[in-house]
């Protein structure tokens, strides 16, 4: 993280301009760009609000490359999208997904500027909570590749994931509700549920590994401390455009 940060340049006091690429869903991109407005406006005060570019790619593009198993693809989607975001003046991207950091090396490859990487921002908030074990619900490909959990791991954070059964559940819910704008109190149960069971495992955290999860789950309806890495994300983008840290 911190050599992330030492290689944005900032110029007097002036906020960096956030490139969010957004639309994975669309839900979730509006509380990316809410919480990190909030987030600005807290810190600095008065009239500020984010400085921002907004690139929102069709999701039905995205989905049909995930289905496919075609990253590359949605990698060369994602990378033309990084770029415009630098041509119009983006000093560092946010990809306002979990799932399509699977080639966020691909993307960081074809632009000059940094990617605020979703997974180390949520170790360093689990590190901080002093969260050491911890069960990541996503889609079927952050909760079972490696390309996530390897990135927390290598941060000191054992991590667990749900039974065969509920990863199907959970990714079904993912695509079939949530990115489709359904919340559903019946499935609201069933992850309450998936959650207990994990913390009986061992789970002293619960990453919701997918920004649309927080949707569904709030901290108040469970007592286990849940890191919604959609706002972690947010708010990371947000410190770093201010500050720098």
């Amino acid at each position: 993280m911190a050599a992330l940060i030492n290689t944005i340049k900032r110029g007097n006091d002036a906020m960096q301009t956030i490139g969010l690429i957004g639309g994975m869903s669309w839900e979730s991109t509006v509380t990316y760009y809410q919480i990190i407005n909030r987030e600005i406006q807290e810190k600095i005060g008065g009239f500020h609000s984010a400085k921002c570019v907004l690139y929102s790619v069709d999701f039905y593009e995205i989905e049909r490359c995930q289905s496919t198993g075609n990253w590359d693809e949605g990698a060369a989607i994602l990378s033309d999208a990084a770029q415009r975001l630098e041509k119009a003046g983006a000093d560092f991207i946010v990809i306002c997904t979990n799932t399509m950091h699977k080639v966020s090396d691909k993307i960081a490859k074809a632009v000059s500027i940094p990617v605020l990487h979703i997974a180390d921002t949520t170790a360093a908030e689990l590190k901080e909570n002093r969260i050491t074990k911890a069960a990541l619900l996503g889609t079927r490909y952050t909760m079972e590749q490696d390309f996530y959990k390897a990135r927390l791991t290598a941060a000191g954070i054992d991590v667990i994931i749900p039974n065969e059964c509920d990863r199907f559940f959970i990714n079904d819910t993912i695509y079939n509700e949530l990115c489709l704008g359904v919340v559903s109190d019946q499935s609201k149960q069933k992850f309450l549920h998936i959650i207990n069971k994990l913390e009986n495992m061992g789970a002293r955290g619960v990453i919701l590994g997918c920004t649309e999860i927080g949707l569904l789950i709030k901290q108040n309806d469970t007592l286990v401390k849940l890191f919604d890495t959609a706002v972690i994300h947010a708010k990371a983008a947000a410190r770093l455009s201010i500050d720098g840290s």
